[in-house]
């Protein structure tokens, strides 16, 4: 993992990162709270530990804003502020984990790994995948064997409906309140103008289509004809 320590003893800084890159994980340090949100903002990173008391930007603030950024690098905040108040404040700015100072390495090498886990599961979970075809609800990024391929935002939600109903039959009804939100037929072809956008996008330049339409019944996202 990339890991960044925020933190202004430089004792305990060394400390951390020396232990850190025994286990195999690469290391950035910083030593005041803007350096710290400089590098948190521009670094791709896999974690950061911050202490609580930092010159510059206290180390809630620095996750605050973090958070204000849409930044959902998963932080670690270390305190010796250990009052249950003092936890849940940090909690609430935005941290993921609080650990109280002085803290025995491993158990905080063991909430990095709990960290990483539920990030690692948070990551899947946005990701969707049927045969060749990949979607990624973070980025917006759609590939089929490895091409990427444009949608517009109506047709990005349909394709993410049909994905996580793939090998059902998926009715008007069902796209109408899935998709459109709509919980009466507007009686219009709108639902086939896109499926049939969809099916273009998807469909096209590859040899087996996936977009089936079930005939008197509404569509399915498939392999098999």
């Amino acid at each position: 993992m990339h890991i960044l320590i925020v933190e202004d003893d430089e004792v305990a800084r060394d400390t951390l990162a020396e232990a850190l890159r025994e286990v195999g994980h690469t290391v950035e340090v910083a030593a005041d709270g803007l350096e710290g949100l400089s590098r948190a903002a521009s670094t791709a990173l896999d974690l950061a530990i911050v202490d609580r008391m930092l010159p510059q930007l206290d180390g809630l603030a620095l996750v605050q804003s973090l958070r204000a950024t849409g930044k959902k690098l998963p932080v670690l905040i270390l305190s010796a502020l250990g009052e249950v108040d003092d936890r849940i404040t940090g909690l609430r700015a935005g941290g993921d984990d609080y650990l109280t100072k002085p803290y025995h390495m491993s158990e905080l090498l063991a909430r990095i790994d709990a960290l990483a886990r539920r990030r690692e599961a948070a990551e899947a979970s946005t990701k969707l995948k049927f045969a060749d075809l990949e979607l990624d609800r973070m980025t917006r990024r759609v590939t089929r064997n490895g091409k990427r391929i444009e949608l517009t935002a109506r047709e990005f939600q349909l394709l993410e409906f049909m994905m996580r109903h793939s090998g059902q039959v998926v009715t008007r009804t069902m796209l109408l309140e899935g998709v459109w939100d709509y919980h009466f037929d507007p009686q219009t072809n709108v639902i086939d103008v896109h499926i049939s956008r969809l099916r273009q996008a998807i469909d096209k330049d590859f040899d087996k289509p996936l977009l089936h339409t079930v005939r008197g019944a509404g569509y399915s996202l498939r392999e098999d004809e």
